[in-house]
């Protein structure tokens, strides 16, 4: 599932880098067109003409362009898990989560914030350096953990969000 996601994200990032590099394109072109000089041959009738139908493909350029870049992902769908409810992902919540659980927070915490990702709850047992309290502090907690697939808008984040008091 992951693959796919990353392919569908590479895949949607790609068709607006296309769409980006087409508009700067033909607005390179537009303004390349307003300094070429008018030939004498041709009637002012014609290059109106002409300009109109630049412009016209132009517009038609910008208008189909702007729509595909509008699919970034908005909503993440396990959002309850990053420390709003009762219920933690070890993957991608912010280590302040944790003070919502007496005792993990900052040892604790912090070796489960660094030592990630996790393919089940039952892998942050495996984490080197837990002391056997620490182990059993996680044991106490474990009912309230799940471990979701990583997302790099949240894993980025799981150490230091940026909160300050």
């Amino acid at each position: 599932f992951f693959l796919v996601a990353v392919n569908f994200r590479n895949s949607t990032i790609s068709t607006i880098k296309i769409t980006m590099k087409l508009t700067i394109f033909a607005a390179l072109l537009s303004v390349a067109s307003a300094f070429v000089t008018p030939s004498a041959e041709r009637s002012t009738t014609a290059l109106a003409a002409e300009r109109r139908d630049f412009l016209a493909a132009a517009a038609a350029t910008v208008a189909f362009a702007a729509p595909l870049a509008a699919n970034a992902v908005r909503d993440y769908e396990n959002i309850q898990y990053l420390g709003g409810g009762e219920i933690v992902d070890v993957n991608n919540a912010n280590i302040r989560v944790y003070l919502k659980m007496p005792g993990l927070y900052p040892t604790v915490a912090g070796k489960i914030a660094s030592n990630g990702p996790y393919k089940s709850v039952g892998d942050l047992y495996a984490i080197k350096g837990l002391s056997g309290a620490e182990k059993d502090l996680i044991k106490k907690y474990e009912s309230r953990f799940v471990a979701k697939e990583p997302s790099a808008d949240y894993v980025v984040d799981r150490i230091n969000n940026g909160l300050y008091r």
